[in-house]
């Protein structure tokens, strides 16, 4: 609840990471998505993103909306989306960490 428009304006990219709550995504991070789209300065925006979705479902409500979303920055997704469903487990956990680990990479080899 802390994050604004001045956090995407410094970040080389962005990792999303949300529940799924009734097959959307968590209000926080909807929130910060309507505190910071319309803010002076974002619309030039143009950041490679991540996104990992913890879903008791089948998490494509909650990533069709997050999609929906970063198409009006404009942000560009460069890694496969990650959806952990069920409990939190070890390989969902390693997933999340090679995806921060391939984004590092690609930011320090100026891939992104």
């Amino acid at each position: 609840m802390e994050a604004g428009a001045s956090d995407l304006l410094w970040a080389d990219a962005v990792i999303f990471a949300s529940p799924e709550n009734f097959g959307y995504l968590s209000g926080g991070l909807k929130d910060f998505f309507d505190r910071t789209f319309y803010a002076d300065g974002i619309q030039p925006l143009n950041l490679p993103y991540g996104v990992i979705i913890s879903a008791g479902n089948d998490g494509t409500g909650a990533l069709r909306q997050l999609e929906r979303i970063v198409k009006g920055y404009p942000l560009r997704c460069v890694a496969e989306p990650i959806i952990s469903r069920g409990p939190p487990s070890m390989a969902g956990f390693k997933q999340c960490q090679e995806l921060g680990a391939a984004l590092a990479a690609g930011l320090a080899m100026g891939i992104y």
